[in-house]
């Protein structure tokens, strides 16, 4: 099961960012991204094939095909942004996280406009 192998990363790693705190704190945090990035690399096979399987369905729908690339990106956006978030808030920048989850907002709202202007036009067309 990977979960246990993402709990047992996260758990080794707690355990040695807590030693290093103690002796050098500077290079907790670079074990703090390391280990999110082996997470994250071990859980992308997954995120392969909901990609995989959102594109075949999207292939046997009449959905457009514009529509579904905007959505993984973004819900890419979404993920990579918390990522970086959690990682500023572990390393005590709080600041720089709240700037980053609003530029990130505002990054998804901005890509989101076709989305919401082609649920729009679905809707005028249905109402009378």
């Amino acid at each position: 099961m990977e979960i246990i192998k993402i709990i047992g990363i996260a758990l080794i790693a707690l355990v040695i960012i807590v030693m290093l705190k103690q002796y050098r704190p500077e290079y907790a945090i670079f074990i703090t991204i390391l280990t999110g990035v082996l997470i994250l690399f071990l859980v992308m096979d997954r995120l392969t094939g909901i990609i995989n399987l959102i594109q075949t369905i999207q292939s046997k729908s009449s959905i457009n095909t514009q529509f579904i690339a905007l959505l993984i990106k973004i819900t890419g956006i979404a993920f990579l942004s918390e990522f970086a978030v959690s990682i500023c808030k572990d390393s005590g920048e709080s600041a720089i996280a709240s700037k980053i989850e609003l530029g990130s907002k505002i990054i998804i709202i901005s890509m989101s406009v076709p989305i919401i202007s082609g649920l729009l036009e679905i809707i005028l067309k249905i109402l009378p």
